[in-house]
């Protein structure tokens, strides 16, 4: 449930299954061939090229200027900021 105490605008991207193994995923079907060059240099210029390609299609972050807040610690209550004002005045 710690989902909720991020920005609302992040969930989308919270949501994804794995980040890191989803731009791998052309990647991995093309390392066997690669494997087949006599050169390791070879192999490794068709691999850098395909993640330059897989590269062009990552999404983009939404409300990238909310990072710095959440890295300082800002809270978030169901997607919102809470202030710490808020806080007081509702107790």
């Amino acid at each position: 449930m710690s989902y909720y105490r991020y920005p609302q605008e992040h969930w989308r991207h919270l949501r994804t299954t794995n980040v890191i193994e989803s731009p791998f995923a052309a990647l991995r079907l093309r390392t066997d061939a690669a494997k087949r060059f006599k050169k390791v240099a070879n192999a490794t210029a068709v691999i850098w090229k395909m993640l330059l390609v897989a590269e062009t299609k990552f999404r983009k972050l939404n409300a990238p200027e909310l990072l710095q807040d959440v890295q300082e610690g800002a809270e978030y209550r169901d997607g919102v900021r809470v202030d710490e004002h808020q806080e007081r005045d509702a107790a």
